[in-house]
């Protein structure tokens, strides 16, 4: 296979997996791919990587030893730190529910197709660029006393308080304040939050919803997000762009 040609900007990924061969293959694969790619065997290897400079993007196993990687994605997504895609060889359901609950941007599960792998990835991060694209434009939403700068991806309670967000509820909450007062189905929040080259469930737009809803309601004094059953959700507020 002919190596990718590399870009002016490489994009990091950091595999964190205390299986080393499969370190090895993956970093082979995503580096003929235009990568750059770091590893680490666990937690405390993956945090002096973090330390030591940008990444982009995190592959995390979850059966790690020490900290598991369940408790570091909550950590990395309550710290509003680089995209995660969770990876695991138990493949269960609840383990990936779990999982972007807790802040994941994706998962698969173990052993993965590479080609697979690397279109997740590159959704992901598209998705993340796509965000930074906002920076340009600047765009600030107002609704229901909220504000939401695109620049800066930062999102503020009426109350002034922050709220952080994951990559995947700040790219949904960008296609609701762009479709006020309109339901959107699965499909369509799935274009907008997860690229359409990754083959995501339904049931992963309603956990990222549900996370959303939660930190909005918890400052509202009324229901933002409406679930419509059978046809999809909408954002109930008028909305000003700034």
């Amino acid at each position: 296979m002919t190596p990718a040609p590399v870009a002016a900007f490489s994009p990091i990924v950091l595999v964190v997996d205390d299986d080393s061969d499969l370190r090895a293959q993956i970093a082979g694969y995503l580096t003929q791919h235009g990568y750059t790619v770091r590893s680490a065997g666990g937690a405390d290897e993956m945090d002096r990587a973090l330390s030591g400079g940008l990444v982009n993007l995190i592959l995390l196993d979850i059966m790690l030893p020490g900290e598991d990687g369940l408790s570091i994605c909550r950590r990395i997504a309550d710290a509003a730190g680089p995209p995660v895609i969770m990876l695991s060889a138990m493949g269960e359901e609840i383990d990936r529910i779990l999982g972007l609950e807790l802040g994941a941007d994706d998962y698969l599960p173990k052993p993965c197709n590479p080609r697979e792998l690397l279109a997740r990835v590159r959704a992901v991060l598209r998705r993340r660029e796509d965000g930074r694209g906002e920076t340009q434009r600047r765009r600030v939403y107002q609704f229901l006393g909220f504000t939401l700068d695109t620049g800066r991806r930062s999102l503020k309670s009426p109350s002034g308080v922050g709220i952080l967000l994951t990559s995947g509820e700040f790219a949904l909450l960008c296609a609701f304040l762009e479709n006020p007062q309109r339901v959107l189905t699965r499909n369509q929040l799935l274009e907008y939050a997860r690229g359409d080259n990754a083959d995501v469930y339904d049931r992963a737009i309603d956990v990222q919803i549900s996370r959303l809803r939660r930190k909005l309601h918890g400052c509202a004094e009324q229901e933002v997000i409406r679930t419509y059953r059978g046809s999809g959700y909408l954002l109930d507020a008028r909305v000003s762009r700034l």
